[in-house]
């Protein structure tokens, strides 16, 4: 086993509560995607609601959702089903107890998200449903064709910003959680206009989405560096099944151009995959051929351009009808349009990228963690939904229930306390100056390298271990000084993520759902449980050293 990493301090950056403003809310909900504005919308008046975002409140892994949202709202379709799939794609690592009720509770949510506006794509009158890969039936409702985040998070927006109780910070960078006497008391929160703040509230939620930038081909936006895992873990907070990244198996490859998302409801309508020489090979690696669940098919590309000696594999969509295709992916055509290729017709170039984080802060069935005082909701959790592998369009799902669950149950604490406004007693120590410049872009991009390298789709003890071992040099002067932006923050949060999800995955001694091992290839019963990792929360001395857990 590989010796663990040595983290230097608690908090990031040095602070002394005499030197900066203060902010007061019942309610910091950080992250503004589906599952934080669903639990702002869920805290009404008196409370008063502070959300604070990354980047514009439009920026977040939800509005890139392509696909859709699963629920049973079918007649023909049945709860006991949805449960079935999601319990197998979830490889033995699932709780059914989350699962359960996040399953029955989908057709309530959709229905809320019609009533507040959110225009889903209809047939004959009635919501449309399509069937997506590890899915028994068409479940999947959907909007604008291929945009479904974007129109979701369009009525989600509107409602958020006409509530009196609730403000909007935009472009603001949350540093690190505070926490005194063992719990949650906020944040340190940065702009280019305030400089850092302190934001103390008396409930916190973390919905920071996901950290698919931790890997050079992904289809997540930059904000997606794992900035609330990382956050989390230095206040304390317990993180779990950190090895499970979900790598999406049809990303646009276009050599020299940003990489985009191919949903899966391409398959789901019908699309095969094929390799360089014009073969069908899914057939080959899974009966359920195209619509296997995305681990499978993730491996079975890797494995096919192995074979073939090619950078990627193709989507053919020729054997469709050219007018329901592009009527169906509007926003795919033109995509592929801008690289002169016509989906109707031409093979469409792809390959699997990281998409979705697994693993997150564990939370129960009310978002609540293990530092009181502290909520999380979407996909910086891990709540017992997803297991090994998540189900398509589970994630915008378990977003909505947990952020109506996390907010129903913070108005219940919120209604059942005092209302203190005092400021603890918390300070850290200004950490060292850089010794000489950092060339933190050209560090961000071999780091991305690395772990796309030694911990992507395949992995080994071999390439974990010296993933590890660079990691660690790297943190051993990049961790240690102090930085004054949201670069060198941002860095700091990826190595320590990336420190976590090498550490999981070279324990994890098997290949389950996304984590798959090459010297361990087979899923063993006897590794059918969870991976923690927690670090104590550091109250008296900022910079007494802790080590990861093995």
């Amino acid at each position: 086993m590989i010796a663990p990493l040595d983290l230097p301090r608690r908090y990031l950056v040095g602070f002394d509560p005499r030197d900066l403003a203060h902010h007061f809310t019942d309610v910091l909900i950080i992250g503004g995607g589906v599952a934080g504005l669903r639990a702002a919308l869920g805290i009404d008046e008196p409370h008063r609601v502070l959300v604070v975002t990354k980047d514009e409140v439009r920026e977040s892994n939800s509005t890139y959702a392509q696909g859709g949202i699963a629920g049973v709202m079918a007649p023909e379709d049945r709860f006991a089903d949805h449960i079935a799939d999601t319990l197998a794609a979830g490889k033995g690592l699932c709780d059914t107890t989350v699962v359960e009720q996040i399953v029955r509770e989908a057709p309530q949510r959709i229905g809320e998200l019609i009533a507040w506006g959110t225009e889903f794509d209809r047939v004959d009158g009635e919501v449309a449903l399509t069937r997506e890969g590890g899915h028994s039936y068409p479940r999947i409702v959907h909007a604008l064709g291929d945009a479904t985040g974007r129109e979701v998070m369009r009525a989600i927006i509107g409602r958020a910003r006409a509530r009196p109780n609730l403000r909007i910070w935009q472009n603001s960078f949350t540093i690190d959680l505070l926490t005194h006497e063992g719990r949650c008391r906020g944040a340190i929160v940065w702009d280019r206009r305030r400089g850092p703040s302190l934001v103390w509230a008396r409930a916190t939620v973390l919905a920071t989405g996901g950290a698919g930038q931790l890997f050079r081909e992904t289809t997540n936006p930059p904000i997606a560096t794992g900035d609330g895992h990382a956050v989390a873990f230095r206040a304390g907070a317990e993180l779990r099944d950190m090895e499970f990244m979900q790598f999406h198996p049809t990303v646009l490859y276009i050599a020299g151009s940003s990489r985009h998302l191919l949903t899966e409801a391409l398959r789901g309508e019908g699309a095969y995959l094929r390799d360089r020489n014009g073969h069908r090979f899914m057939p080959e690696y899974h009966p359920d051929a195209e619509l296997a669940p995305r681990d499978d098919v993730s491996k079975a590309i890797t494995a096919q351009m192995a074979k073939t000696q090619h950078p990627n594999v193709y989507l053919d969509l020729s054997h469709l009808d050219a007018k329901y295709v592009v009527e169906r992916f509007p926003g795919i055509a033109e995509l592929c349009r801008s690289f002169d290729l016509d989906i109707t017709r031409d093979p469409i170039p792809v390959r699997p990228g990281a998409h979705y984080m697994v693993g997150g802060v564990t939370v129960d069935l009310d978002g609540r963690t293990n530092l009181p005082g502290l909520w999380a909701a979407g996909e910086v959790t891990s709540s017992g939904l997803h297991g090994a592998n998540r189900l398509a369009s589970n994630s915008l799902l378990e977003g909505l229930v947990h952020g109506a669950r996390a907010a129903e149950d913070i108005v219940r604490t919120l209604n059942g306390s005092p209302n203190p406004l005092e400021i603890p007693p918390i300070a850290a120590a200004v950490p060292p100056p850089l010794r000489e410049p950092l060339d933190i872009a050209d560090i961000r991009n071999s780091l991305r390298s690395l772990m796309w390298r030694s911990v992507g789709i395949s992995r080994d003890a071999k390439g974990l271990i010296e993933a590890a071992e660079q990691v660690d040099r790297w943190c051993r002067y990049v961790l240690t000084p102090g930085f004054d932006d949201p670069a060198g923050w941002t860095l700091q949060n990826m190595l320590i993520v990336s420190r976590l999800m090498i550490t999981a995955a070279l324990q994890r001694e098997e290949s389950r759902g996304v984590h798959s091992r090459t010297d361990f290839p087979k899923t063993d019963p006897s590794w059918a449980h969870h991976l923690a990792l927690v670090r104590p929360p550091l109250e008296d001395d900022p910079y007494l050293p802790t080590s990861l857990p093995r």
